[in-house]
């Protein structure tokens, strides 16, 4: 149960920071409908991340392992199905820049879209998984 709530919460607070992030994900009815995507995001990793991992062993196995992300994405857009008010409509990050590195701004519709935030939400939960650890 404890580990459930962790996985809850890290899920939130990831789903959180990448809403503030890029701009086009949408949460019809604000705390509401974040918490429920958090939820769904949370049961669909726990139990459907498995299953498709499973899945996609064979194209993981001669990926080395870069064909996991797939079932990142698979879960978030199963979330997306599932939760009200929840949608992907677009990727859009207008860029950021410092003197050491300059990454440009970027908008990715449908597909990419999802492909871009499950990824970014993977590498924003890995970090903090690793900082709880």
């Amino acid at each position: 149960m404890k580990n459930l709530l962790r996985h809850y919460l890290i899920d939130l607070v990831a789903l959180y920071f990448v809403s503030t992030f890029a701009s086009g994900m949408v949460f019809a009815k604000g705390a509401e409908t974040l918490l429920l995507a958090a939820a769904g995001l949370t049961v669909f990793s726990i139990l459907a991340k498995p299953v498709i991992n499973l899945l996609l062993l064979p194209l993981n196995l001669i990926t080395f392992g870069l064909f996991r992300w797939a079932s990142s994405v698979v879960a978030l857009y199963l979330v997306t199905l599932v939760v009200p008010g929840f949608a992907i409509n677009n990727f859009a990050f207008s860029g950021f820049t410092t003197n050491l590195i300059i990454f440009p701004p970027l908008n990715l519709q449908g597909v990419l879209a999802i492909i871009a935030y499950s990824f970014i939400i993977s590498v924003f939960t890995s970090l903090i998984h690793w900082l709880i650890k």
